[in-house]
């Protein structure tokens, strides 16, 4: 995992697990559905970031005879849990807690005061973590916006962390509105309300996330950057006469797979060809180091080859 990656993760562990014991001793003393939720809602993601060091750390296990690319995609496979574990232990949880108490509601009667303040602490302690991997994730995003940053991210835990640390902070406005209504009006219909709200935003986000995965599970190309750096590094290689075609893919986040048949100079020295490849793959290294896995086809350049035949990179598409 990238060191901004594992940083937003530590931050996010931390404050969740100390969040969690906080609701729990709340819910405890008042038995309000909205800090039982959110309680449920912390301790799931704390579990998820337990998940995604997992994760981290499997995936650099050394290539063996049966997984002859190595391990990386395994993050992903974690991250693919991560957002099953937010949809069933946080969001479905909380909306059947919320429903619960919307038929039968009951005041908080005792201890009137900790819901709040627990609340409050935690919008505080949450927005630490969130502050965390907004800070990290600057540091690689660029100037595309957060959507495009999220949506097109190789790497999943800055994404999951981001959309775990927003859920997380609306959910406890959504908390401290149903608690507050309440406490003003002794009506436990708005508690349970607020439970059910907080279910269906972990609900959706967690639906979000696991489209993401999938994506990335299946298998997507390297960025329209990389690739952009890939073909230059192809083209301005002495001795290549044409890039005829070109297929990229990550293994891992930090791990792309480029594979590319190159036209090159008609010649009956094998040597000739095997410097124009060796040369291609130390540009190609050079432009884009998480190139780990490179095969280039070399090809005798004709001119009877038809324009649909050269090497386009577009826009990286939604997932």
């Amino acid at each position: 995992m990238a060191g901004g990656g594992n940083k937003a993760v530590v931050a996010a562990l931390l404050a969740n697990t100390g969040i969690a014991v906080t609701k729990f001793a709340a819910w405890a003393l008042t038995q309000s559905a909205s800090m039982l939720a959110e309680a449920i809602h912390s301790l799931a993601d704390a579990g998820n970031q337990v998940l995604l060091l997992v994760g981290a750390k499997r995936a650099k296990r050394e290539a063996d005879e049966l997984h002859q690319f190595g391990f990386g995609r395994e993050r992903y496979v974690y991250s693919f849990i991560v957002a099953i574990v937010l949809f069933s232990v946080g969001g479905l949880f909380a909306l059947y807690e919320g429903y619960h108490k919307v038929h039968e509601p009951h005041a908080i009667e005792h201890w009137k005061w900790v819901p709040v303040a627990v609340l409050l602490v935690a919008i505080m302690m949450e927005s630490f973590s969130f502050r965390t991997a907004i800070v990290e994730a600057n540091k690689i995003r660029g100037d595309i916006g957060w959507t495009k940053f999220i949506r097109q991210a190789r790497s999943p835990e800055l994404p999951v962390i981001l959309l775990e640390d927003f859920a997380a902070l609306t959910g406890l406005v959504l908390a401290l509105i149903g608690v507050v209504l309440t406490l003003a009006t002794g009506n436990g219909v708005f508690d349970g309300l607020g439970s059910m709200a907080i279910g269906a935003l972990l609900v959706c986000v967690a639906i979000f996330l696991a489209i993401e995965m999938k994506s990335l599970l299946l298998g997507e190309s390297a960025t329209r950057e990389s690739q952009q750096k890939i073909v230059a590094a192809i083209e301005n290689t002495p001795g290549v006469q044409r890039l005829i075609h070109i297929k990229t893919l990550h293994l891992g986040p930090e791990e792309v797979l480029v594979a590319a048949k190159l036209g090159v100079e008609p010649t009956t020295d094998a040597s000739v060809v095997a410097e124009t490849i060796d040369a291609a793959e130390r540009a190609i290294r050079a432009a884009e180091p998480m190139s780990v896995h490179i095969y280039l086809e070399p090809d005798v350049y004709h001119a009877d080859y038809t324009p649909d035949e050269r090497p386009a990179v577009p826009e990286a598409p939604s997932h």
